[in-house]
Protein backbone atom coordinates (compact mmCIF):
# COMPACT_ATOMS: atom_id res chain seq x y z
CA UNK A 1 0.00 0.00 0.00
CA UNK A 2 1.40 3.42 -0.96
CA UNK A 3 1.39 6.60 1.08
CA UNK A 4 -2.03 7.68 2.28
CA UNK A 5 -3.35 11.17 1.77
CA UNK A 6 -4.39 13.43 4.61
CA UNK A 7 -6.72 16.42 4.30
CA UNK A 8 -5.33 18.40 7.21
CA UNK A 9 -2.39 18.62 9.56
CA UNK A 10 -2.58 16.72 12.83
CA UNK A 11 -2.29 18.39 16.20
CA UNK A 12 1.49 18.20 15.97
CA UNK A 13 4.08 17.68 13.23
CA UNK A 14 7.67 17.03 14.24
CA UNK A 15 10.90 16.81 12.28
CA UNK A 16 13.34 14.07 13.29
CA UNK A 17 16.89 13.35 12.19
CA UNK A 18 17.42 9.99 10.51
CA UNK A 19 15.52 7.74 8.11
CA UNK A 20 12.74 5.54 9.44
CA UNK A 21 10.05 3.09 8.39
CA UNK A 22 6.59 2.04 9.57
CA UNK A 23 6.77 0.32 12.95
CA UNK A 24 9.77 2.24 14.25
CA UNK A 25 9.57 4.01 17.61
CA UNK A 26 11.22 7.42 17.30
CA UNK A 27 12.32 9.24 20.45
CA UNK A 28 11.44 12.93 20.36
CA UNK A 29 14.00 15.55 21.36
CA UNK A 30 13.67 17.47 24.59
CA UNK A 31 11.97 20.50 23.04
CA UNK A 32 9.46 18.45 21.07
CA UNK A 33 8.77 16.18 24.04
CA UNK A 34 8.07 19.24 26.18
CA UNK A 35 5.64 20.53 23.56
CA UNK A 36 3.81 17.19 23.43
CA UNK A 37 3.51 16.95 27.20
CA UNK A 38 3.05 20.52 28.37
CA UNK A 39 1.76 22.55 25.41
CA UNK A 40 -0.37 20.09 23.46
CA UNK A 41 -1.14 18.10 26.65
CA UNK A 42 -1.27 14.85 24.73
CA UNK A 43 -2.08 11.47 26.20
CA UNK A 44 -0.63 8.06 25.41
CA UNK A 45 -1.85 7.01 21.95
CA UNK A 46 -2.66 10.49 20.63
CA UNK A 47 -1.76 11.11 17.01
CA UNK A 48 1.10 13.18 15.66
CA UNK A 49 2.91 13.44 12.32
CA UNK A 50 6.61 12.67 11.96
CA UNK A 51 8.78 13.88 9.07
CA UNK A 52 12.19 12.23 8.73
CA UNK A 53 15.40 13.31 7.01
CA UNK A 54 14.36 11.63 3.75
CA UNK A 55 11.22 13.78 3.57
CA UNK A 56 8.90 10.86 4.39
CA UNK A 57 5.85 11.79 6.41
CA UNK A 58 4.28 9.33 8.87
CA UNK A 59 1.17 9.19 11.01
CA UNK A 60 2.32 8.16 14.47
CA UNK A 61 1.04 7.54 17.98
CA UNK A 62 2.58 9.10 21.06
CA UNK A 63 3.99 6.74 23.66
CA UNK A 64 5.21 7.82 27.10
CA UNK A 65 7.76 5.75 28.99
CA UNK A 66 8.81 7.53 32.13
CA UNK A 67 10.66 10.66 31.01
CA UNK A 68 10.98 9.42 27.44
CA UNK A 69 8.50 10.50 24.78
CA UNK A 70 8.35 8.42 21.60
CA UNK A 71 6.27 8.36 18.45
CA UNK A 72 5.44 4.95 16.97
CA UNK A 73 5.17 5.21 13.18
CA UNK A 74 1.88 3.66 12.09
CA UNK A 75 1.63 4.38 8.35
CA UNK A 76 3.14 6.64 5.73
CA UNK A 77 1.35 9.76 4.51
CA UNK A 78 1.72 11.67 1.28
CA UNK A 79 4.32 14.38 1.90
CA UNK A 80 3.29 18.01 1.32
CA UNK A 81 3.74 19.20 -2.26
CA UNK A 82 6.75 21.50 -2.63
CA UNK A 83 6.34 24.92 -4.20
CA UNK A 84 6.87 25.21 -7.97
CA UNK A 85 9.14 28.23 -7.55
CA UNK A 86 11.90 27.77 -4.97
CA UNK A 87 12.50 31.18 -3.44
CA UNK A 88 15.56 32.05 -1.38
CA UNK A 89 15.30 35.15 0.79
CA UNK A 90 18.54 37.04 1.37
CA UNK A 91 17.95 39.42 4.26
CA UNK A 92 20.38 42.07 5.49
CA UNK A 93 20.65 41.51 9.25
CA UNK A 94 18.29 43.96 11.01
CA UNK A 95 18.45 45.30 14.54
CA UNK A 96 17.09 43.52 17.59
CA UNK A 97 14.71 40.61 17.16
CA UNK A 98 13.44 41.57 13.71
CA UNK A 99 15.27 38.70 12.04
CA UNK A 100 13.28 36.23 14.15
CA UNK A 101 10.09 37.69 12.72
CA UNK A 102 11.42 37.59 9.14
CA UNK A 103 12.49 33.95 9.45
CA UNK A 104 9.25 32.85 11.08
CA UNK A 105 7.00 34.47 8.47
CA UNK A 106 9.19 33.60 5.49
CA UNK A 107 9.13 29.97 6.62
CA UNK A 108 5.34 30.07 6.86
CA UNK A 109 5.12 31.53 3.34
CA UNK A 110 7.24 28.67 2.00
CA UNK A 111 10.71 30.02 1.20
CA UNK A 112 13.25 27.35 0.29
CA UNK A 113 16.14 28.97 2.17
CA UNK A 114 17.15 32.08 4.08
CA UNK A 115 20.53 33.79 3.82
CA UNK A 116 21.52 36.53 6.24
CA UNK A 117 24.07 39.04 4.97
CA UNK A 118 25.73 42.30 5.90
CA UNK A 119 25.64 45.46 3.79
CA UNK A 120 27.16 48.93 4.08
CA UNK A 121 24.32 50.23 6.26
CA UNK A 122 23.82 47.10 8.36
CA UNK A 123 23.59 47.93 12.05
CA UNK A 124 22.58 44.49 13.37
CA UNK A 125 24.98 41.68 14.19
CA UNK A 126 24.85 37.94 14.64
CA UNK A 127 26.74 35.73 17.07
CA UNK A 128 26.80 31.96 16.64
CA UNK A 129 24.17 31.72 19.36
CA UNK A 130 21.90 34.09 17.52
CA UNK A 131 22.21 32.08 14.30
CA UNK A 132 21.35 28.90 16.23
CA UNK A 133 18.21 30.65 17.50
CA UNK A 134 17.26 31.65 13.96
CA UNK A 135 17.45 28.00 12.95
CA UNK A 136 15.26 27.00 15.87
CA UNK A 137 12.74 29.66 14.83
CA UNK A 138 12.67 28.21 11.30
CA UNK A 139 12.18 24.69 12.63
CA UNK A 140 9.35 25.71 14.96
CA UNK A 141 7.63 27.73 12.24
CA UNK A 142 7.90 24.84 9.76
CA UNK A 143 6.30 22.47 12.27
CA UNK A 144 3.55 24.95 13.11
CA UNK A 145 2.52 25.62 9.51
CA UNK A 146 2.71 22.00 8.39
CA UNK A 147 5.33 22.30 5.67
CA UNK A 148 7.39 19.32 4.63
CA UNK A 149 10.86 20.69 5.31
CA UNK A 150 12.81 23.20 7.36
CA UNK A 151 14.41 25.97 5.29
CA UNK A 152 18.14 26.22 6.01
CA UNK A 153 19.28 29.49 7.56
CA UNK A 154 22.78 30.55 6.52
CA UNK A 155 25.12 33.41 7.30
CA UNK A 156 25.68 36.15 7.87
CA UNK A 157 27.79 36.39 4.71
CA UNK A 158 29.34 39.50 3.18
CA UNK A 159 27.47 41.46 0.52
CA UNK A 160 30.20 40.61 -2.00
CA UNK A 161 29.68 36.88 -1.41
CA UNK A 162 25.97 37.33 -2.01
CA UNK A 163 26.67 39.12 -5.29
CA UNK A 164 28.61 36.11 -6.52
CA UNK A 165 25.52 33.92 -6.07
CA UNK A 166 22.97 36.15 -7.78
CA UNK A 167 23.60 34.68 -11.20
CA UNK A 168 23.02 31.11 -10.03
CA UNK A 169 19.25 31.65 -9.69
CA UNK A 170 16.65 31.64 -12.42
CA UNK A 171 15.75 35.19 -11.42
CA UNK A 172 17.05 37.58 -8.76
CA UNK A 173 15.04 40.54 -7.47
CA UNK A 174 16.11 43.37 -5.18
CA UNK A 175 13.47 45.76 -3.83
CA UNK A 176 14.90 49.30 -3.86
CA UNK A 177 13.09 52.52 -3.06
CA UNK A 178 14.69 54.29 -6.05
CA UNK A 179 13.77 51.64 -8.61
CA UNK A 180 11.37 52.54 -11.43
CA UNK A 181 7.83 52.36 -10.05
CA UNK A 182 6.51 49.71 -12.37
CA UNK A 183 3.80 47.65 -10.63
CA UNK A 184 4.96 44.17 -9.66
CA UNK A 185 1.96 42.65 -11.43
CA UNK A 186 3.34 44.02 -14.69
CA UNK A 187 6.87 42.69 -14.14
CA UNK A 188 6.88 39.49 -12.12
CA UNK A 189 4.95 37.11 -14.43
CA UNK A 190 7.42 37.62 -17.27
CA UNK A 191 10.44 37.43 -14.97
CA UNK A 192 9.48 34.07 -13.47
CA UNK A 193 7.93 32.52 -16.58
CA UNK A 194 10.84 30.13 -17.16
CA UNK A 195 12.38 30.20 -13.68
CA UNK A 196 12.37 27.43 -11.12
CA UNK A 197 14.49 29.28 -8.56
CA UNK A 198 14.40 32.88 -7.39
CA UNK A 199 16.45 35.07 -5.08
CA UNK A 200 14.96 38.05 -3.22
CA UNK A 201 17.59 40.41 -1.78
CA UNK A 202 16.44 42.84 0.90
CA UNK A 203 18.62 45.65 2.23
CA UNK A 204 19.04 46.88 5.82
CA UNK A 205 17.05 49.55 7.68
CA UNK A 206 18.81 52.34 5.81
CA UNK A 207 18.34 50.68 2.44
CA UNK A 208 20.98 49.77 -0.10
CA UNK A 209 23.68 52.31 -0.83
CA UNK A 210 23.53 53.50 -4.43
CA UNK A 211 26.66 51.58 -5.43
CA UNK A 212 25.28 48.39 -3.84
CA UNK A 213 22.07 48.66 -5.86
CA UNK A 214 24.05 49.11 -9.04
CA UNK A 215 26.33 46.19 -8.11
CA UNK A 216 23.26 43.98 -7.70
CA UNK A 217 22.02 45.10 -11.09
CA UNK A 218 25.41 44.35 -12.66
CA UNK A 219 25.30 40.88 -11.09
CA UNK A 220 22.02 40.17 -12.85
CA UNK A 221 19.45 41.18 -10.25
CA UNK A 222 16.33 43.11 -11.23
CA UNK A 223 15.75 46.23 -9.13
CA UNK A 224 12.04 46.37 -8.35
CA UNK A 225 9.68 48.80 -6.67
CA UNK A 226 7.26 47.72 -3.94
CA UNK A 227 5.06 50.76 -4.52
CA UNK A 228 4.86 54.34 -3.37
CA UNK A 229 5.31 53.54 0.32
CA UNK A 230 8.74 52.72 1.77
CA UNK A 231 8.41 49.46 3.66
CA UNK A 232 10.44 48.41 6.68
CA UNK A 233 13.19 45.89 6.05
CA UNK A 234 11.27 43.19 7.94
CA UNK A 235 8.22 43.80 5.74
CA UNK A 236 9.75 44.29 2.30
CA UNK A 237 11.07 40.76 1.83
CA UNK A 238 7.82 39.14 2.93
CA UNK A 239 5.84 41.27 0.48
CA UNK A 240 8.18 40.39 -2.40
CA UNK A 241 8.20 36.68 -1.54
CA UNK A 242 4.40 36.60 -1.29
CA UNK A 243 4.07 38.35 -4.65
CA UNK A 244 6.44 35.86 -6.30
CA UNK A 245 4.73 32.80 -4.89
CA UNK A 246 1.30 34.18 -5.77
CA UNK A 247 2.37 34.81 -9.36
CA UNK A 248 3.84 31.29 -9.52
CA UNK A 249 0.59 29.76 -8.34
CA UNK A 250 2.01 28.62 -5.01
CA UNK A 251 -0.28 30.84 -2.90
Amino acid sequence: MGPQTTSNVSAGRFFVDGIYRVGDAVELGAGDARKVRLVLRMSDGDGVEILDSAGRLFAAAVRFDGRTTCAVLEHELAAPTPTRLRVTLAQAVPKGQKMDFVIEKATELGVAAIVAFTAARTVGGASSGRVDRWRRVARTAAQQCGRGDVPPVEGPIAFEALLARAGTFGVALAPWELADRIPMRDRIPALIANARTALVVVGPEGGFAHDEARALEAAGAQLISLGSRILRTETAGLVAVAALLYAAGDL
